[in-house]
């Protein structure tokens, strides 16, 4: 979770308000790309240990982890950078 809220600080605190178009479109390639970069260094640690983590209702592996706690810690910040923003959530022009 250390690692997920490394990437996420920086992501929030210095990768996206320093892009000139703040677009989902772009926000979601750049999400894309960082969560690849947590799923390789997750895996980096963790890849064929066996070592599970509670999920409070279950057991998962490292993978399952990872992309489970960066969903969960990320939405509160994404929906609030949006709304500060103003980024829509459709991606409507309009």
């Amino acid at each position: 979770m250390i690692l997920n809220g490394v990437i996420l600080a920086v992501t929030y605190l210095g990768i996206y308000p320093s892009l000139q178009e703040k677009t989902l479109h772009r926000i979601m390639t750049v999400d894309l790309v960082l969560s690849a970069l947590a799923l390789l260094a997750a895996g980096g640690l963790f890849w064929g240990s066996g070592t599970l983590f509670n999920m409070l209702l279950f057991d998962a592996n490292w993978a399952v982890f990872t992309i489970v706690t960066l969903l969960v810690m990320e939405v509160p910040l994404f929906l609030r950078f949006a709304r500060k923003h103003g980024i829509s959530l459709t991606d409507d022009p309009d």
